[in-house]
């Protein structure tokens, strides 16, 4: 049961910061390539459990909820970008680890994820610095 909630956690948490991405580079910075390789990238961020993973959502108690100060402050796009690609990379690692439990094909879906977020990471970056 523990690990179907940090599974949801992390699935949400994966598609919300890819989604972040994606909306940048779509409509902030009109990337068509790289806000559609982002789109199909949070398409596969997906498990058949899915419902399973609601019934024990409890985002009520969630005892972290509350955002730091540092959450809270953003320089600029940039500094949003590298939030999220963070967040997206750190939440992809944990599914990677938990599914390990239970399917390991699962868990490399989740790994093959993490590693092309660090390339779009890197690519989205330099262009930008560019």
């Amino acid at each position: 049961m523990r690990t179907l909630r940090i599974m949801d956690a992390n699935l949400n948490r994966l598609r919300e910061g890819i989604r972040v991405i994606e909306d940048i580079l779509r409509y902030g910075l009109n990337h068509q390539s790289f806000a559609l390789t982002l789109k199909h990238l949070r398409h596969q961020c997906r498990l058949e459990s899915y419902l399973d993973l609601l019934e024990l959502r409890d985002s009520k108690n969630d005892v972290l909820k509350v955002s730091t100060k540092e959450e809270q402050s953003r320089e600029n796009l940039q500094s949003v970008l590298i939030a999220n690609f963070k967040r997206t990379q750190e939440s992809a690692r944990v599914l990677e680890e938990i599914l390990k439990l239970d399917s390991i094909k699962e868990s490399e879906r989740f790994k093959k994820i993490r590693y092309e977020l660090y390339e779009l990471e890197k690519q989205v970056l330099l262009e930008l610095k560019g």
